[in-house]
């Protein structure tokens, strides 16, 4: 389903342009830096470390072989990964059956966020991506810690409506 985006595709930017595709298993050193780029997730233990690789290139692997999920990727000019984000698809039967379209960790690399790369590739997914997979509701969580982000969603269109919570299972 998620794999049938019509990607590769490329968006404008305030810097110029960025190429979103769908992630391969070749990402997996550019996703684990931008995961520990982060310092929320940095936090939380992403880190970029060789001892952890399998740890990613497991989940990496489960995720895009999944066709109701997908890692898309941002490239720049060069074809560097800067950016990406996780798609998933919920079917559901609240809202009469609405289908919704989870994004989870979005990430800019820290040295170029504010430039409009996370607004173009969620703006993608608002206009392109939720419409072509027939999303009824585009939904994300996000970390509690994110002021900047909670405003950028909110500029975007996206309501602070629930709360989130989350259980850690054996911790």
């Amino acid at each position: 389903m998620l794999r049938s985006l019509l990607l590769p595709l490329t968006l404008p930017t305030r810097d110029g342009e960025i190429t979103l595709r769908h992630a391969t298993t070749d990402d997996l050193d550019d996703l684990m830096r931008l995961m520990s780029d982060d310092p929320v997730s940095a936090a939380r233990g992403d880190r970029n470390d060789a001892s952890d690789r399998p740890h990613y290139a497991r989940a990496l692997r489960t995720v895009i072989e999944d066709p109701a999920n997908d890692i898309v990727v941002g490239a720049d000019a060069e074809g560097r990964v800067i950016a990406t984000l996780q798609l998933t698809l919920i079917p559901g039967l609240a809202r009469r059956g609405a289908t919704r379209l989870l994004v989870e960790a979005v990430r800019v690399a820290s040295h170029l966020r504010s430039r409009g790369t996370g607004e173009a590739m969620m703006r993608w997914v608002m206009d392109v991506a939720a419409p072509q997979t027939g999303a009824d509701l585009v939904q994300l969580t996000s970390d509690s810690a994110r002021a900047d982000a909670h405003r950028f969603y909110l500029r975007l269109g996206f309501t602070d409506s629930h709360v989130g919570f989350k259980y850690r299972v054996g911790g």
